[in-house]
């Protein structure tokens, strides 16, 4: 019988999500992870290779029946749950105009919907536990208006401030709430978005080994927030404390506009 605490990892199949699979793996963990593709079960076997038990389940975050049936999967093993990576998260580019209605709530559903879904469940389990630690990956978009990714900017922004809010309801009941914003990160997620023409996914990206073990690291040290990537990344979100929106919002679009 495994004397490891267990970790849960959402949209771990590849990108930051299989990093801090890998993360809690290197740090005593066993894992249950999740993803939409079968990919899930290749990242299960790099992590046993780090010596840890990898539960691996193949569920759609867009769907309540995903999002309950990788719960109910966790619950099954009977076991404690030390931390929960809720990271799953997709982006959509393009301008509002031309993406199709489906896609924009297929963000949503899984940005916001499937977040709150799976934080109800695990804040609940790990109160009556007495204890955990919850990892929320929102995103530095969180910090300014993001013209065509109209609706993935809020959607960040939104779980950016959930984190914020459940972690002062949940102070003094032995749970935490971390919020990871990671900038441009060096995995397909702009491509996958449909971004691959535009400025940001040619421009310089953070390491996402780097951004997971931020993560990692700040949920572990209680902080309430850490931004995710190089001196250069953590500068910008300071700026954008102090830029009006309209001046972020054109200097967004700049960047995340599809060139011909």
């Amino acid at each position: 019988m495994t004397h490891r605490p267990l970790a849960l990892v959402t949209g771990a199949s590849s990108g930051i999500g299989f990093e801090l699979a890998l993360e809690f793996a290197r740090n005593g963990y066993d894992v249950a992870l999740s993803g939409s593709s079968a990919q899930i079960f290749d990242a299960a076997k790099h992590i046993e290779d780090l010596g840890a038990t990898a539960y691996a389940h193949r569920a759609d975050a867009a769907t309540h029946e995903g999002v309950e049936s990788f719960w109910q999967f966790t619950l099954g093993l009977g076991r404690p749950l030390e931390a929960a990576a809720l990271n799953v998260g997709i982006g959509l580019g393009g301008a509002f105009i031309d993406t199709a209605l489906e896609d924009d709530l297929r963000v949503i559903a899984i940005n916001i919907t499937g977040t709150v879904h799976m934080a109800k469940n695990v804040a609940r389990f790990m109160v009556a536990q007495g204890h955990g630690r919850i990892l929320i990956t929102s995103s530095v978009s969180a910090t300014l208006p993001t013209p065509f990714e109209t609706v993935y900017g809020p959607s960040k922004a939104f779980g950016f401030m959930f984190a914020e809010s459940l972690r002062e309801e949940l102070r003094g009941s032995g749970v935490t709430v971390t919020a990871l914003l990671p900038g441009a990160t060096d995995s397909r997620f702009h491509k996958n978005a449909g971004m691959a023409r535009s400025a940001i996914d040619q421009g310089s990206k953070n390491d996402k080994t780097l951004v997971a073990r931020q993560g990692y690291e700040a949920l572990m040290k209680d902080l309430d927030h850490v931004v995710g990537g190089d001196d250069a990344t953590r500068r910008m979100v300071e700026e954008n404390r102090l830029t009006p929106e309209p001046v972020k919002a054109a200097r967004h679009a700049r960047l995340t506009r599809l060139n011909p």
